[in-house]
């Protein structure tokens, strides 16, 4: 139980946070109307991949001064799922992008960028597809990674703010704190940042966890 403290944690953020997010009241205010209920699982999806991916770098690194097999294998996890909450966050905001600017993808700066960033970290998945030497494959892809994490800030957070973008926060445009939201909003989004976050991890470790069985039956 001491040690799963954190997995029931996570299950009970989610559940709260998914029941809170699609019932309790939310501001109404001009385009967003219902839609802004998406901020409990668009941006969360997207907080998750950023950790992950920063998580995974860690072990990277770890992997690159130490050479242990488990460092890269955990390295690996932490990306694969990252990818995944990376296609989440570019469902949700696809369908959020629909109801409030007219289109699933306008020509927007940040869209294309979070493309751009989930398409540079596919190419690690096939970098790592790509060759056979377990030790090369471990090393190539373990810079490929850390040289990417500084790259995906680049295109999510910093070029965006250089050019006009119809997201919240870019291009001039007012962040999220800058609206009159009801404090309720807060009640729901920071647990379900929290708790995405740490469902993230917790299939990543599960995955990891896979991975040394199939490694081990070898």
């Amino acid at each position: 139980m001491r040690r799963n403290w954190w997995k029931i944690l996570a299950s009970l953020l989610l559940i709260y946070s998914i029941i809170a997010g699609l019932l309790l009241e939310v501001p109404r205010l001009p385009i967003l109307h219902e839609t802004i209920r998406n901020l409990y699982f668009h941006v969360p999806m997207w907080f998750t991949m950023i950790i992950l991916y920063l998580v995974s770098v860690i072990y990277s690194i770890k992997y690159l001064a130490s050479g242990n097999e488990k460092h890269d294998l955990m390295a690996v996890e932490m990306v694969n799922t990252g990818i995944i909450f990376g296609f989440l966050g570019l469902a949700t905001g696809m369908i959020w992008a629909n109801y409030t600017w007219g289109a699933p993808w306008p020509n927007d700066p940040k869209l294309n960028s979070a493309a751009i960033s989930t398409l540079m970290y596919l190419a690690y998945v096939v970098l790592r597809g790509a060759l056979d030497e377990e030790q090369k494959r471990a090393r190539i892809s373990a810079v490929y990674n850390i040289f990417s994490f500084p790259v995906m800030i680049v295109l999510l957070f910093i070029l965006p703010r250089m050019t006009d973008s119809l997201h919240p926060g870019n291009g001039g445009n007012p962040g999220f704190n800058s609206y009159d939201l009801d404090s309720s909003m807060r009640l729901v989004f920071y647990p379900a940042v929290l708790a995405w976050i740490l469902v993230g991890v917790w299939i990543a470790n599960l995955k990891f966890r896979l991975r040394l069985i199939e490694n081990n039956l070898k």
